[in-house]
């Protein structure tokens, strides 16, 4: 097999990307940084923007699928640990690619006192680093990396959370918030 040119090797990676193979990998902000602005619609019938949140520590905390085993340890013990979190200063929102009605669906089952944003066209989760390529069974293909990023009163990421562990994940959180 012959040795492909960078500007090879970057045609094929573009036309992987417009194919929908790969999809745009971007870097995770970092803690310092400002937050990626956001404004999607949100569980809550309405939409919900980063700007709209100043004043408030903002947990945004990314998962693959509504209603899967991990993704619901994870949320409901967000949702366990609401008034605990609020008392903080701090509004919790999760963020995945399914649809508002599919969040819905989630909210209620759960019981989950927060608002869902749903990221159909990934922007936010490209935003915020956390579209990636992953594997399973060696088949390769694009998904959500659970991560969570603490945000604070201005707008910037003081604590990032990469391959959460859903389990006592919310305790993580609420020290990161205590010690803002």
């Amino acid at each position: 097999m012959e040795n492909l040119s960078i500007k090879d090797c970057r045609a094929l990676k573009s036309r992987a990307r417009n194919d929908g193979v790969l999809g745009e990998i971007m870097p995770i902000p970092q803690a310092g940084s400002k937050a990626p602005d956001f404004d999607l619609a949100a569980s809550s019938g309405q939409n919900i923007a980063l700007k709209d949140l100043k004043g408030k520590n903002v947990v945004v905390y990314f998962y693959p699928k509504d209603d899967t085993p991990g993704c619901t340890v994870e949320a409901c013990g967000l949702r366990d640990s609401f008034n605990d979190i609020e008392k903080l200063n701090a509004v919790i929102l999760g963020v995945s690619p399914d649809t508002v009605k599919s969040h819905d669906k989630f909210i209620s089952k759960f019981k989950l006192p927060f608002p869902l944003l749903a990221d159909e066209d990934k922007k936010m989760c490209q935003d915020y680093g956390v579209w990636v390529e992953k594997s399973m069974y060696g088949k390769k293909y694009m998904g959500v990396a659970r991560t969570t990023f603490i945000i604070d009163k201005k707008g910037t990421i003081t604590q990032v959370f990469e391959k959460v562990k859903p389990e006592g994940h919310h305790l993580e959180v609420i020290d990161a918030l205590k010690a803002l």
